[in-house]
């Protein structure tokens, strides 16, 4: 009998601890529960839905079933209109989808689309986005020569482009309406139309509603690299700029402190990535915008 029971003991034993077998194993990552929040893609200067196709691909095999809208507005040479004009037209589009989805959304809203983006935040009064993932967006301006202004302004260069940009004429532009010389501080502030004023920089009636609204967003994503090649800083990805020394420092004027406070920014800097690579390149995707569409 004293060997039978030395034999059933393990058994025995196995049966008392089958209750807390789930509390000694190693948790499993819980299944995600419900559907996911809809994607809204924006896209950059000179660029169309079809560039955007890497990364529907993407959202579609990490999370299966969500529903992405590729906005196909002011693709190509239209994307050159003015950001205000933009901006309407954008919010038109976004709205229905917005009032479809009681549970939020999330924008991911590359280059020049990023700041069409954030004056969407900030125009809209009862917007629902959770996540505002900013694709290599000069959020604080743009202050150098690329093949897109030689092709615009094949006689300009970024030292004079100010003439042509802060001049009525300019402002009807996209690229002049984010076009920011730090060396010409005073004809920036005084001729920006948007730029300027969705960064708080100059007053206007609009103020203390935009930067409201702003703050309504989840979650701000900020995605760029020292590699990217036509954002000039590098750091307006980051909300950095330069001072009149071209040192880059950080900005803020309409709400950033705020949302780094309740722990409401991501950033992620990333090299090796170029400018019209950032939307296919899937390592990126897995680390920088993946975990932020759940």
């Amino acid at each position: 009998m004293p060997g039978l029971w030395r034999q059933r003991l393990p058994s025995a034993w196995a049966l008392l601890l089958l209750p807390f077998l789930p509390l000694l194993l190693p948790a499993a990552p819980a299944p995600h529960r419900g559907s996911y929040k809809p994607v809204i893609v924006v896209h950059g200067l000179f660029d169309s839905s079809y560039s955007f196709r890497h990364l529907l691909d993407y959202i579609n095999e990490t999370h299966p079933g969500t529903v992405v809208t590729v906005l196909d507005l002011f693709d190509g040479r239209e994307s050159l209109r003015p950001l205000w004009e933009q901006v309407q037209g954008f919010r038109e589009a976004v709205v229905p989808i917005m009032e479809k989805a009681p549970e939020g959304v999330h924008l991911i809203c590359y280059s020049q689309g990023g700041l069409v983006c954030r004056a969407l935040l900030s125009v809209m009064d009862e917007h629902n986005v959770d996540s505002f993932i900013s694709l290599s967006s000069p959020q604080m301006g743009q202050y150098g020569d690329t093949d897109y202004l030689k092709w615009l302004f094949p006689t300009s260069m970024r030292s004079n482009l100010y003439r042509i940009c802060y001049s009525p004429w300019g402002q009807e532009f996209s690229i002049c309406n984010y076009w920011h010389d730090p060396h010409h501080d005073d004809l920036y502030l005084n001729a920006s139309s948007f730029l300027a004023l969705i960064n708080g920089e100059r007053d206007h009636p609009n103020a203390t509603a935009w930067r409201k609204n702003f703050l309504r967003v989840g979650r701000l994503v900020l995605i760029g690299g020292p590699d990217d090649g036509v954002i000039t800083p590098w750091q307006s990805s980051f909300f950095g700029f330069y001072d009149a020394n071209e040192t880059v420092y950080l900005r803020d004027s309409f709400g950033l402190k705020t949302l780094l406070a309740r722990g409401a920014i991501v950033r992620c800097p990333m090299a090796g990535v170029s400018h019209t690579t950032w939307h296919s390149n899937r390592t990126l995707y897995d680390a920088c915008i993946e975990p932020w569409l759940s």
